[in-house]
């Protein structure tokens, strides 16, 4: 059994090791940590030869080989830092080869072991402690060193140093200890335990410098000591319930009555341990700020200044990338990237990627595309999220502490990243159906449009067919050239505000008077409204009428609330008539636009300002619901007067004096 265990566990050895350089060949680390797996593996079958041979040789063989295994941990510890080739790196430990042949050399003197020594009766001399002792220094030497450089290290030379430093200390401390545990307890057992404990410390370092998903020893530690907590704080919490529950209560029901109590005990244990240790509070910080901007901001716009900042206080950084758009083209932050380039196609590939991350692996042509990126705009760690209709491409810059983004921060990552696709996916698809109400309404004033500019056409043109015969008339050219004037700036004023009616805009509030605002709006209103026979009044009562809101989105939301106004009454018998009417209220001015038509539905009045949601037999419901979206960005309000069915309907829109505070 000893024999097979010793020999598959060096041949395990050999295969991690290889494992690590298949890993990523071109490393310095890679290889060296693969001569350290065969070096190990040298040591285990001397282990075994030791152990089932009499005489001394392949004992004093298998410290010999142990006792340049230091040099070996140096070599793994300076390729990690310096990343240099191994050639230059071994020339540079020049002073710990001969140190370690000095200390193999004297495992072949009779002062290490003497030679009437044997395994029923060993006997080991001052050379064997001065063996064990020299090694213990080595080791504590090498460890100073790697905490002392460890201090100048970022990145992933860092975390790849405290890796080796953590698992090198424990694997050097433990074998040694085992050493010298032999010279009391002489069990074939200490070898097997020896074998097992290298293999374990070899396989737990390669995992640690080859895999692609970077872990922070700190976090690590932290986590195994919560959870070591947890289950003691339950045990104990279990007895105890468990032996005092007896004292009053039969052995079944008490049983499950700790069952119960131990399981309200761990949940609030492990509440309660996740209060202490806070780990990673500026992940739940980060994605209650998504939540609350993504609810809140309905632009898509301000949306992405606000997740950029949300970003970068998430990763400590200086600055952070959102790219955004359909599969043709990425676009944010003056940035632009097309759907179908190399680095899109990479991302895809990958999903998330570091600078770590392309480092450990193999080198790779999408992997060169991804590292020229990061480089490009600086960026510490890039994921990407795919919508039904939305890419979505972020990017947070390398931390100020110069940390590398571990694999649970690229997690938290992913979570945010997908509730910024979300936001974002639901922020276009609003502004898509904005865009097409906007050009419905705009469809709709067509005909009254052409029929508003036909009269001052006709005005003009029967003035030049006058004018031949009336050209010496001083009064008559006075009255043509008046007529004229008034009625073209008639014309182009019409045709100004249909055209910026019409134009695709971000809506951003400004400091406006809204009186004039809502009059020009009425003239395109108004004959439509003649059209129907319906008569619009103005009342606007409101002092003073400045306002802060988007000229655009009012004149939008007027025009929209008057047209359906006159869809309501346009049917009715008798006097039709719409009321527009401003006054003041508490830190804004009201409009209202009223109608005498049939009023609204009860029915209907819970759906009203949901999209698609309609009663007409024409149109998609949805130009209420774009109303309460428009306003809602501009810190404004859309409501509705309580029905009252025959008395007709009231639409109340607040908007503010004062600037959002947001």
């Amino acid at each position: 059994m000893q024999v097979n265990i010793e020999f598959l566990i060096a041949g395990a050895t050999v295969i991690v090791g290889g494992m690590a350089l298949w890993s990523n060949p071109r490393r310095s680390l890679n290889r060296v940590f693969f001569t350290l797996s065969v070096h190990e593996a040298l040591w285990l079958c001397s282990l075994y030869k030791a152990a089932t041979t009499d005489g001394l040789l392949w004992v004093r063989i298998i410290n010999a080989v142990g006792a340049l295994l230091p040099f070996h941990f140096w070599l793994v510890k300076e390729a990690s830092v310096s990343g240099e080739p191994w050639r230059r790196i071994f020339f540079r430990g020049r002073w710990w080869i001969l140190s370690g042949v000095l200390i193999a050399l004297l495992c072949f003197t009779p002062w290490f072991i003497p030679s009437s020594s044997s395994k029923l009766r060993p006997i080991y001399g001052w050379g064997y402690y001065t063996y064990i002792v020299g090694n213990v220094l080595a080791f504590i030497l090498l460890s100073r060193e790697a905490v002392v450089q460890l201090r100048h290290q970022t990145g992933i030379r860092r975390v790849e140093l405290q890796s080796l430093l953590i698992a090198g200390s424990a694997a050097a401390l433990t074998l040694l200890g085992l050493a010298a545990l032999r010279t009391v307890v002489h069990s074939p057992w200490l070898s097997i335990l020896q074998s097992m404990l290298f293999l374990v410390y070899t396989a737990g370092t390669v995992v640690a410098i080859t895999t692609h998903r970077i872990f922070d020893a700190r976090q690590l530690l932290l986590l195994a000591l919560q959870k070591v907590s947890l289950v003691g704080m339950f045990a104990a919490a279990t007895f105890l319930a468990n032996y005092a529950l007896e004292l009053f209560l039969p052995r079944a029901f008490a049983f499950l009555a700790t069952a119960i109590v131990s399981l309200w005990v761990a949940l609030e244990l492990n509440e309660w341990l996740n209060r202490r240790f806070r780990f990673y509070p500026r992940a739940i910080q980060a994605r209650e700020a998504a939540f609350e901007a993504a609810r809140t901001q309905t632009q898509a716009q301000s949306l992405e200044r606000k997740f950029l900042v949300i970003l970068k206080g998430w990763g400590q950084a200086d600055h952070a990338v959102v790219l955004s758009g359909a599969k043709d083209t990425l676009r944010g932050d003056g940035r632009e990237l097309a759907g179908d380039s190399e680095t899109v196609r990479a991302m895809q590939r990958l999903k998330w990627v570091t600078p770590e991350r392309l480092e450990r692996e193999k080198a790779s042509a999408y992997g060169a595309i991804l590292k020229e990126f990061l480089s490009e705009n600086r960026l510490g760690v890039a994921v990407l999220s795919e919508g039904p209709t939305l890419t979505l491409l972020i990017g947070v810059g390398v931390a100020v502490s110069r940390k590398p983004y571990t694999y649970p921060q690229v997690l938290q990552l992913q979570e945010i990243a997908s509730i910024i696709e979300g936001a974002l996916e639901r922020t276009h698809l609003s502004a898509k159906a904005q865009r097409a109400e906007q050009l419905a309404t705009v469809g709709l004033l067509g005909a009254s449009f052409a029929h508003e500019i036909r009269n001052p056409l006709v005005s003009i043109k029967t003035f030049v067919q006058l004018l031949p015969k009336h050209y010496q008339d001083p009064a008559f050219r006075d009255k043509f050239f008046k007529l004229i004037g008034d009625e073209v700036t008639r014309i182009d004023r019409l045709t100004e505000q249909l055209l910026d009616l019409a134009s695709p805009r971000a809506y951003a509030p400004t400091l406006i008077e809204l009186h004039p605002l809502l009059r020009s709006s009425l003239d395109l209103a108004t004959a439509k409204a003649n059209d129907r026979k319906v008569r619009i009044i103005a009342e606007f009562r409101a002092s003073p009428d400045q306002v802060f809101t988007d000229a655009a989105a009012a004149k939008q939301v007027l025009l929209n609330l008057c047209f359906n106004a006159i869809q309501a009454v346009e049917n009715r018998e008798g006097d039709r008539w719409i009321i527009v009417a401003t006054h003041s209220v508490a830190d804004g001015v009201e409009m209202t636009v009223s109608d005498n038509g049939p009023g609204i539905d009860p029915e209907i009045m819970p759906l009203l300002f949901q999209p698609f949601r309609t009663t007409k037999s024409t149109g998609f419901g949805l130009g209420l619901a774009i109303c309460v979206d428009i306003l809602a960005s501009l810190n404004a309000t859309l409501s509705v007067d309580p029905p009252t069915p025959g008395l007709g309907a009231t639409f109340r829109v607040v908007f503010p004096c004062q600037p959002s505070s947001s």
